[in-house]
């Protein structure tokens, strides 16, 4: 059953990971103009009606977040590449925004029609905690974002909320992050390992690879572009497992 405050009284010991800092979801409030995801509400309605938990279960379509997705084009060629899977894909600022949606309607009136993205315009962050279900995700992308040099606080791995983001993940669920910093990979491999205890692999991005106009960019002036894959172990404990915002349990 949800409950509307993270289980704080877990001790440490119980937890799957090193980080004592606790993020507090319930202090944030709804995005403006908030409505549920459709593929969420779906899935949640679909998982009632046979009696499960308010989550979205093993069956269901995968359910992919991209966080910073800038002006879509990794977005749009997903969803293109994958029209099995669901893909919400969340950008803040205006201009990317507007860019991103214009792209999903270019897309969808000229090539294929793209019914499995939804383009959210958002802060990744409230939204994810009124969006997301607990055990929901099956793959977060985290590609080539602000690199925060003179606030590392607020690189994604050193942030309290990533354990949240976790607890969004189905078990074996996977986070995936790019960036063109070295220093910033080296933190965040070593936050996943050590911090967070995900199994991680750590790569160099194919020189041809094209998922993101700063992609293309670094790579095309010889930048080397790293990634790593984060997985979430079966069995991993959080704080927040069992919690859903008033938004889920409502429907």
């Amino acid at each position: 059953m949800s409950i509307s405050k993270p289980n704080s009284l877990l001790s440490t010991e119980a937890l799957s990971h090193n980080k004592s800092r606790c993020f507090k979801p319930e202090k944030l409030t709804a995005p403006r103009d908030f409505s549920l995801p459709v593929f969420v509400t779906r899935s949640l309605e679909a998982s009632k009606e046979t009696g499960g938990k308010v989550s979205l279960d093993d069956d269901s379509r995968p359910l992919i977040v991209e966080i910073g997705a800038g002006k879509g084009m990794h977005a749009c060629l997903y969803a293109k590449k994958n029209p099995e899977h669901d893909l919400i894909a969340i950008e803040r600022t205006q201009n990317k925004f507007t860019a991103f949606n214009s792209l999903v309607q270019s897309v969808s009136n000229e090539v294929v029609n793209l019914d499995n993205i939804l383009a959210v315009h958002a802060d990744a962050i409230p939204y994810c905690v009124y969006a997301l279900p607990a055990q929901s995700v099956d793959v977060f992308y985290l590609l080539y974002p602000n690199p925060e040099p003179k606030n590392p606080n607020q690189q994604w791995l050193n942030m309290p909320f990533f354990e949240f983001l976790l607890s969004r993940l189905k078990p074996r669920g996977r986070v995936i992050l790019a960036s063109n910093i070295e220093e910033y990979i080296d933190n965040a491999y070593q936050q996943a390992v050590e911090t967070w205890c995900l199994a991680t692999e750590r790569r160099q991005v194919p020189i041809d690879s094209k998922r993101t106009h700063f992609e293309i960019k670094y790579l095309a002036r010889g930048e080397t572009c790293w990634e790593l894959e984060m997985i979430k172990p079966e069995g991993y404990v959080t704080r927040f497992d069992e919690w859903n915002s008033e938004a889920l349990q409502s429907v």
